[in-house]
């Protein structure tokens, strides 16, 4: 009979066994935005004839302003004038409309997502049945069997593929899919997962309402789009080559902001409450969360080269989620980082708008692209950080190391 010295060790040897030996790196990127695009600074007009509000002079005014600030060129989306006139209770918020959004959002989602993820295996370099755990993200969705589901049948995922679907995240949701993609990486030997991100907005368009300004600015940011990446551990070479390294990850919330941000499903589709004082919020406690997460690694890269005296910052690279051009300026100033830190984050802004949870990764798309390519653009920092913030308000964060080009040996 074996004693408990002997079990604990076969234990433990089937732990090591089933665990990876190195850490977990998106092996590849995609993304993908509908057919539908609507230029910046022709929104505020096409918002208030689509809604049939142009009588409303004052809001489509603010409207304007608001517009006209965001740092964004154009957006794109999959809802069109001609849905929107097909069902008029999504422009009154008295009536109940959640059952007909979810069904004209339920096969767009997937397909969106398949369409970014088709691009991430295709790069990727095999086959989509070697795909072992999928993670998709979604704030347009409270269905079950959901947007993964879908995604799975529509890429020809094996049946025994482990699912995880994650619902209502906001902003940070893709940053908590990658988070969970590289936490099952690490613990299972020879995973490879497929992350899909996907978002529409007409879960929660409506009408505009002068008692609900935060919903005029969110009708201003928000866009549809989608995002994917694979993530494994101990990559297969030649055919899979890391892009980043996912080297650790952290999350904080910060105290009483419970009200901050948050996101409520009703009747009449989602809303998204976002305080005004989030920038402001974002300035004072952004680099103590930061620097919270680096200091577990040890790393000496401090300001005054070894380790004390606060972090340099701009040592590193940035793939920070574009949540608004106020939020970008919030980092920019707490932390004292060059213009070009944020370049690749205002960039997807400018060209996609918020897109929520898969912005972010049209953000690491960006950085990887402007790593490659040299010239001015090109990133020479090899330690990053990519971070968003989401209900809460919670600062998700995750420390990137750069694995080179695909094309280098």
């Amino acid at each position: 009979m074996a004693t408990i010295a002997e079990k604990v060790t076969v234990l433990e040897d089937l732990r090591r066994a089933q665990r990876a030996n190195g850490p977990a790196a998106v092996l590849a990127i995609g993304t993908a935005t509908p057919a539908n695009c609507v230029l910046q600074d022709q929104f505020p007009d096409w918002y208030f004839r689509v809604t049939r509000s142009d009588h409303l002079t004052k809001l489509k005014a603010k409207m304007t302003r608001i517009c006209n600030k965001s740092g964004i060129k154009k957006r794109y989306f999959h809802h069109t004038e001609e849905t929107i006139s097909r069902h008029p209770e999504f422009l009154d918020r008295a009536l109940p409309s959640l059952g007909a959004r979810l069904r004209t959002t339920a096969d767009a989602v997937a397909e969106l997502a398949a369409a970014a993820a088709g691009a991430a295996i295709a790069e990727w370099g095999r086959p989509a049945a070697d795909i072992t755990h999928l993670v998709v993200a979604t704030n347009s969705g409270a269905d079950e069997p959901g947007a993964d589901l879908r995604l799975a049948l529509l890429l020809g995922l094996r049946p025994t593929v482990r699912r995880t679907l994650l619902y209502l995240h906001g902003c940070s949701a893709g940053l908590v899919a990658i988070r969970v993609a590289r936490d099952i990486a690490e613990n299972n030997r020879g995973a490879r997962v497929l992350v899909a991100c996907a978002h529409t907005v007409l879960l929660t368009f409506g009408a505009p309402d002068e008692a609900r300004l935060d919903a005029l600015v969110t009708s201003a940011l928000f866009a549809d789009g989608a995002g994917a990446v694979v993530v494994g551990a101990d990559p297969v070479l030649p055919v899979e080559r890391p892009v980043f390294h996912l080297v650790s990850s952290a999350q904080a919330t910060l105290p009483a902001t419970e009200r901050t941000v948050g996101i409520s499903l009703g009747e009449s589709g989602v809303e998204y409450g976002v305080s005004v004082e989030v920038p402001a919020l974002v300035r004072d406690s952004i680099e103590r969360c930061l620097a919270d997460s680096m200091a577990p690694l040890g790393l000496a890269n401090a300001k005054d080269g070894g380790g004390g005296g606060g972090w340099n910052w701009n040592s590193l690279f940035w793939a920070v989620h574009p949540g608004g051009r106020a939020l970008l300026d919030s980092y920019e100033a707490a932390l004292g980082l060059e213009t070009a830190k944020l370049a690749a984050s205002r960039r997807v802004l400018a060209e996609h708008g918020n897109m929520l949870g898969a912005t972010i990764i049209f953000v690491l798309d960006e950085i990887r692209r402007r790593h490659q390519d040299g010239g001015e653009e090109k990133v020479d920092c090899k330690w990053g950080i990519m971070t968003g913030l989401g209900p809460g308000l919670t600062i998700e964060t995750i420390v990137l190391h750069t694995a080179g080009s695909r094309n280098e040996d």
